[in-house]
């Protein structure tokens, strides 16, 4: 009988983010689970539960931030879960059909189940979003 360790927080948390890196919906998808909880504590954010909700709205948010790369800053890891610390870039289209650089740093709180992502939680700066594409509050 042959035995496979369930991965580890660290690769779950950094499979993750890669696989967002790749912008292919069902290559994210796989790395949530199917009661998969996105809370967004951002203000500009909305959150969502489920897997199929989940790569239902990967499409339309990998169309208005394309070339999406996540880059992790720093990782911290404990049991089954994981804070990671991030600068995301990419190109973001405006509703009006125009294109902005944006950088913006974030954390993620990853909670990890049967070497998948269960729960996460993202905070970032919802007012640098703004500046930084010049909409107005």
């Amino acid at each position: 009988m042959t035995h496979t360790a369930e991965p580890c927080a660290t690769q779950v948390a950094r499979g993750f983010l890669d696989a967002l890196n790749t912008g292919d919906p069902d290559r994210i998808a796989a790395w949530v689970t199917e009661d998969f909880h996105n809370e967004k504590a951002a203000v500009l954010g909305t959150g969502l539960h489920g897997r199929k909700a989940y790569r239902a709205r990967l499409p339309e948010f990998l169309a208005r931030f394309t070339e999406l790369h996540y880059e992790i800053e720093e990782l911290l890891v404990q049991e089954n879960r994981a804070a990671v610390a991030y600068r995301m870039r990419c190109t973001y289209r405006t509703p009006q059909g125009g294109s902005v650089p944006v950088s913006i740093r974030g954390m993620f709180r990853l909670a990890m189940r049967d070497g998948l992502v269960a729960h996460r939680v993202d905070y970032w700066d919802g007012e640098d979003f703004r500046r930084q594409v010049r909409e107005t509050p």
